[in-house]
């Protein structure tokens, strides 16, 4: 069976669109209406007149694009596609802390289930956690950030806030190690070091650049050098090489990969358009509180 020709047929069909995170397998980007980060996705889906939302991405993701799609189908190809870090927090984990600082307002990372981002204030993600705390948080005076220690980190030392923090953390990017880095470097001592602010500070420390999925893909396109060396997941590299054929790009030694982004293969997407396999609900209660911490982020990222 020709799978990305009963993918295109089955979409066209059902009306369907197909999401692919930036780490997925380069098959599963190709067969994609769009790829990049979860918000955009999830934005760029909502916008579309699509009566179906296949993300190829893990849970939370899914869980974003039904919040703002709450009329459109939203399938998860693979269902045990999560991501550990957003494990690392519940509801109940949040409300705790937050009777523990009554005052605080909460910032909760896009990497997290819906029901921790019921339980927030205010969304952000790694493009625009800086801003958030400038601008919409400027005049809170606690804010408790969840559920990522190292985005915090990075965040409060770009905007001089401190925080209370959540021991929460992406293991994929932990396992990055700075001879890591410095391999690549001796290797190729031309290639800027871009990499993502979920990394550990001694990694940021040996960077040229630190920025977020779709900040890479931007920077890779617009600077000069012809060569990158890129510290996240390897599964961006695809994109990046297919969008600038002219330039070359070195993932770490050994490779970053996470499993869960790389459980969707062509057989889970058509399954999922054959059989409407997994749909992902969220409770009413949930979505509308969640929506509202989402939507405040966007209006002040514009």
């Amino acid at each position: 069976m020709d799978l990305r020709g009963e993918i295109r047929r089955l979409k066209a069909e059902k009306n369907a669109v197909i999401l692919a995170h930036n780490y997925q397998r380069p098959e599963i980007q190709d067969i994609a209406d769009f790829v990049g980060d979860s918000l955009n996705l999830s934005m760029e889906a909502a916008k579309t007149k699509a009566d179906i939302i296949v993300f190829c991405g893990v849970l939370f993701m899914a869980e974003t694009a039904k919040i703002l799609s709450p009329g459109k189908t939203v399938l998860l190809p693979e269902k045990e596609a999560g991501c550990p870090m957003a494990d690392m927090i519940t509801g109940e984990m949040l409300r705790k802390l937050k009777e523990d600082h009554p005052q605080a307002s909460v910032l909760c990372y896009v990497n997290t289930s819906a029901e921790v981002k019921a339980e927030s204030h205010l969304c952000c993600t790694s493009a625009n956690a800086v801003q958030m705390v400038q601008e919409a948080l400027a005049d809170k005076d606690e804010i408790i950030f969840v559920p990522d220690k190292y985005l915090a980190d990075y965040t409060s030392k770009k905007t001089g806030r401190r925080f209370i923090c959540w021991e929460g953390f992406c293991p994929i990017h932990a396992s990055i190690r700075p001879e890591h880095i410095e391999r690549q470097k001796a290797l190729h001592p031309e290639a800027p070091v871009i990499v993502h602010p979920e990394c550990p500070p001694e990694i940021i420390a040996l960077s040229d650049y630190v920025a977020s999925t779709e900040g890479m893909c931007r920077l890779v396109h617009d600077l000069q050098a012809r060569e990158f060396i890129i510290g996240t997941e390897e599964g961006i590299c695809y994109r990046m090489k297919k969008e600038n054929p002219d330039k070359v790009f070195y993932a770490l030694d050994p490779p970053v990969i996470c499993p869960d982004m790389k459980k969707t293969n062509l057989m889970s997407v058509w399954r999922a358009l054959t059989e409407g396999s997994h749909e992902i609900t969220v409770p009413d209660e949930i979505s509308v509180r969640a929506r509202q911490a989402i939507e405040g982020m966007i209006a002040h990222s514009k």
